[in-house]
């Protein structure tokens, strides 16, 4: 793959370019700030800023590029059919005690990944294929990463995902020194050991996701202090290690002297904020706010407006697992009345384009332009419930069915999480259009973290979501396997059998493209059928950027920005 570099403007010192402060809006504070068990958007921008992973793509070109390591690894299948993938870190790299980046540090990482005591269930199912380690006693800043079998994603996954901590701080108490990868691929009695156990104890503690005196990565920024429900800060290195590679790819654009992050958790507030000048970037804006700015001049003189198609997708998710919903015709049911068309004209504004399944439509070879979304039809959708034996026996204008014995009516409780008013309005566009198919729904408004909580115990019956990922071909494990239904994964929605998993696990294998082209949309075809999510749009990021900043330009890859790189004007 081709490396394409972020160039700064040469004659430029870091002196002359670094802005004073970036106040970056979210709309709840992240749930962590641990990059190994992290799973929230916003927490994942804030680590991106404290922590380094060996590659990352380039926010400007969607390129793979190395970050911690020096180049894209080297990649060889050996005799026994292993993956081997090599990595050399940067000779320049250090931790924040002065101390260099090696490949134990790297090893170490691995190690707390594959720890099944450590709370990153989401995180570890791209790691199951990785069995040993080769570390070079010549060479301390080298490693290679053995895989057992090959796997498509291997270097990007293991590149991008494996954000590399410090293990003199992260285990001090050194429980994890004498265990290898091997052992605790190997031998799952390992995983029972307590030193395992002790290490993961605190690992999942407040003290690594919330203490600034115990969160420290190899990135330009120190993470200094949270207020809970107010803001996150995080402050420029002083001398960072990274500062000669200014003129490398934009993950060494690190120009701010400061980024806060602050919450607003009411966009209406968010919003007057943005106007006075007391937020820089402002993302996830609702639609119709987006439209109505410009018309401001305050924020027409002062912001920049940006709406990149995003790497991402909306969806109703409904919990196949729940007895209202077993019935493939009930859940295709609900698709029927969903009117998406009506969703993206009403609630995005036509900010957003309509989408089949898990893949970005700008994907040609991947994305199935085959599959014909489920029809908006009301009368459609009364006929499936009524083949599934749904009717209205009582007359009170709610569907009721005998479920194991037991009258069930068709009323659905239906998640949102508050702060996001465009899932609001999904939610109460579908609550109408069900109302007259004869089905009531609940809205039910959730703080984020208790919402998501709530997805990862199976603790509900429908609700409505995003994901978001990254640029190159996609793993669907952790979000459709029925092994990540079960083990803490994201699979909330229990989608998945046996014949799912086989073409799941086939396309993690398939290096050739284009016979990987095949899997993906046979995966699509089935997740259509089964509709376990309905699927809605990939959006535009709509964005808005202080006009006093220069080198912010907008991205596709989430979270469409990259606030780190700012300069003043």
């Amino acid at each position: 793959m081709a490396v394409v570099l972020c160039l700064f403007s040469e004659g430029c010192s870091y002196q002359t370019q670094h802005s004073a402060e970036v106040v970056i809006c979210n709309t709840a504070d992240p749930k962590q700030i641990n990059p190994i068990i992290a799973t929230d958007a916003i927490a994942q921008d804030i680590d991106n800023n404290i922590f380094q992973p060996l590659l990352n793509f380039d926010y400007r070109t969607l390129k793979l590029v190395p970050v911690l390591a020096n180049s894209l690894p080297k990649v060889k299948i050996d005799s026994l059919g292993r993956m081997l993938i090599t990595f050399e870190i940067r000779k320049e790299a250090k931790w924040d005690n002065g101390t260099s980046v090696t490949a134990k540090d790297v090893e170490f990482t691995l190690k707390a990944i594959k720890n099944t005591s450590v709370n990153d269930e989401a995180l570890r199912s791209y790691y199951d294929m990785v069995g040993d380690v080769i570390l070079y006693p010549n060479n301390p800043k080298k490693i290679t990463i053995v895989c057992d079998y090959t796997y498509m994603y291997g270097p990007i996954s293991i590149g991008t995902n494996t954000y590399i901590i410090p293990e003199y701080l992260y285990d001090s108490a050194k429980y994890l020194e004498n265990f290898t990868i091997k052992q605790m691929h190997d031998d799952k009695n390992v995983q029972s050991d307590p030193k395992m156990i002790a290490f993961a104890k605190e690992f999942n503690s407040d003290r690594f996701s919330h203490n600034p005196n115990y969160i420290s990565g190899s990135g330009a920024y120190k993470f200094t202090q949270w207020i809970t429900g107010q803001r996150v800060i995080l402050e420029k290195k002083k001398d960072w290690w990274g500062n000669s590679f200014q003129n490398g790819n934009c993950f060494f654009e690190a120009n701010a002297s400061k980024l806060t992050y602050t919450t607003i958790n009411d966009m209406a507030t968010a919003l007057v904020s943005l106007k006075a000048g007391n937020v820089d970037v402002m993302y996830n804006i609702k639609p119709q706010d987006f439209i109505d700015l410009p018309k401001s001049e305050k924020f027409a003189s002062n912001f920049n407006a940006y709406a990149p198609l995003a790497f991402a997708y909306s969806y109703i998710g409904i919990n196949m697992a729940n007895t209202k919903f077993r019935d493939i015709k009930t859940r295709q049911a609900m698709a029927h009345l969903v009117s998406v068309e009506g969703i993206i004209k009403n609630v995005y504004y036509n900010y957003a384009r309509q989408v089949i399944g898990p893949i970005t439509p700008t994907d040609s070879l991947n994305y199935d332009y085959g599959i014909k979304p489920f029809e908006f039809n009301i009368d459609t959708a009364k006929r499936l419930l009524a083949e599934a034996g749904w009717k209205d026996s009582d007359g009170d204008g709610v569907l009721d069915k005998v479920i194991d014995g037991k009258k069930i009516n068709l009323t659905i409780d239906f998640l949102v999480n508050v702060g996001s008013d465009t899932r609001k309005k999904i939610a109460l566009i579908f609550q109408e259009e069900a109302r007259k198919a004869g089905v009531e729904v609940n809205i039910v408004q959730q703080d984020y973290n208790v919402f998501l909580d709530n997805l990862a115990k199976h603790n509900f019956e429908m609700y409505v979501f995003s994901w978001v990922f990254q640029p190159g071909p996609q793993d669907f494990k952790q979000i459709f396997h029925s092994s990540s239904a079960q083990n803490g994964g994201s699979n909330f929605i229990s989608f998945g059998n046996t014949v799912s998993d086989a073409v799941i696990d086939s396309i993690r294998t398939e290096m050739d493209e284009n016979k990987r082209a095949v899997l993906y949309k046979k995966l699509q075809q089935i997740l259509h059928e089964q509709c376990g999510y309905i699927f809605i749009s990939a959006p535009e990021a709509l964005i808005a950027i202080n006009k006093k900043f220069t080198n912010a330009y907008p991205s596709s890859n989430n979270p469409f920005y990259w606030e780190a790189g700012f300069k003043s004007n």
